[in-house]
């Protein structure tokens, strides 16, 4: 079952980024999202041009930002792998894997503080708030969302309350929004990125067939992961909210 869940919470983790970077794009312009943004595009940049070389593929129009108006990262979306099933799987995990190991360095090597201040929330810690079972009824599922409201709450007293100095703590805020809304498929390879979770959980199962250390490894991972579910939905949350605004607002200025 820890191989299902992990599938799935990468799943959500991907939506909740590709929606954060697109109500990004709605509220201000585009290409300033993208200049923020260029630490994580960076990284997820360099994960996808190492799955494009495993796969033979060539490597034609990448940039981190294009010359079109919106500033978008610079990918060829009809490149030819010698891999023709698995290799879009491969150069969408790669980017996934390289933002993801990013986020853990920047949560264990930046802000641990954040991290424990988060785990010392007793059941109201991450790991105590995330599902160990898919919700089979709708009563489970409005308790999980609950529960994701009160990991983005986590999330947010976490940051508050760690005991970091300012600069630290702004860096950090910064390299973990980079981070994980750079989680989001880039164009042209949403299906390979989110088969790329499938693929990897299947993976993992079978060699948990033979070994425990898959299942231990994603156990020890779970609270940052739970964190980082928190982490999104929070942004999720105030970009929601800052878009209604930003809406709402030029809905009034039309009209009069």
């Amino acid at each position: 079952m820890i191989y299902a869940l992990t599938s799935f919470w990468l799943t959500v983790i991907v939506l909740m980024a590709w929606a954060v970077y697109v109500l990004w794009g709605k509220i201000v312009k585009p290409k300033a999202v993208n200049i923020a943004l260029l630490p994580g595009t960076l990284v997820a940049q360099i994960g996808r041009i190492v799955g494009l070389l495993i796969t033979g593929a060539r490597i034609n129009n990448t940039a981190l930002m294009d010359d079109g108006d919106d500033g978008a990262p610079a990918n060829d979306s009809q490149y030819t792998s010698k891999l023709p099933v698995f290799g879009p799987v491969i150069v969408g995990f790669l980017p996934l894997l390289a933002t993801g190991l990013m986020t853990y360095v920047v949560l264990i090597g930046l802000g641990r503080p954040v991290v424990k201040a988060a785990m010392s929330g007793g059941a109201a810690s991450p790991s105590g708030l995330m599902m160990r079972e898919l919700p089979a009824d709708s009563s489970a599922f409005w308790d999980q969302l609950r529960g994701l409201v009160t990991l983005a709450q986590n999330a947010m007293d976490a940051v508050l309350h760690a005991d970091m100095v300012g600069w630290r703590i702004g860096l950090f805020v910064y390299l973990m929004i980079c981070m994980t809304v750079r989680m989001a498929p880039f164009s042209g390879n949403a299906r390979g990125h989110l088969g790329a979770i499938a693929g990897a959980g299947v993976t993992l199962a079978l060699a948990g067939t033979l070994t425990p250390k898959p299942a231990d490894a994603l156990e020890q991972l779970w609270p940052l992961v739970s964190l980082t579910v928190g982490w999104l939905f929070l942004l999720l949350l105030i970009s929601l909210l800052a878009w209604g605004i930003a809406a709402g607002t030029r809905m009034i200025v039309r009209w009069e």
